[in-house]
């Protein structure tokens, strides 16, 4: 399972850009990248800014769409729009 520190820049980038969007759970991000909750919230900590970070835990805190359990069965996944555009 990789750790945070095992992560290349591109991958690092696009874990962000997940745990920033509303509609990706918290465990789709474990299934692709193998971070579990507890350690994309240390990975947001270190690599945006503290106040960017204290938005997005406002955000995401209960959110019910960032847990597959708690969103409602008609929330599918979501893409977003740059997910191409990411340098890999």
């Amino acid at each position: 399972m990789p750790m945070q520190s095992q992560l290349n820049e591109g991958d690092t980038s696009r874990v962000i850009e997940m745990a920033w969007e509303d509609r990706t759970p918290f465990e789709a991000i474990e299934q692709q990248f193998g971070l579990s909750e507890s350690e994309v919230i240390k990975l947001m900590r270190s690599e945006v800014t503290k106040a960017a970070f204290r938005r997005w835990r406002a955000r995401v805190s209960g959110r019910k769409t960032k847990h597959r359990q708690l969103r409602p069965h008609d929330v599918s996944r979501h893409q977003s729009s740059t997910h191409n555009n990411v340098h890999r």
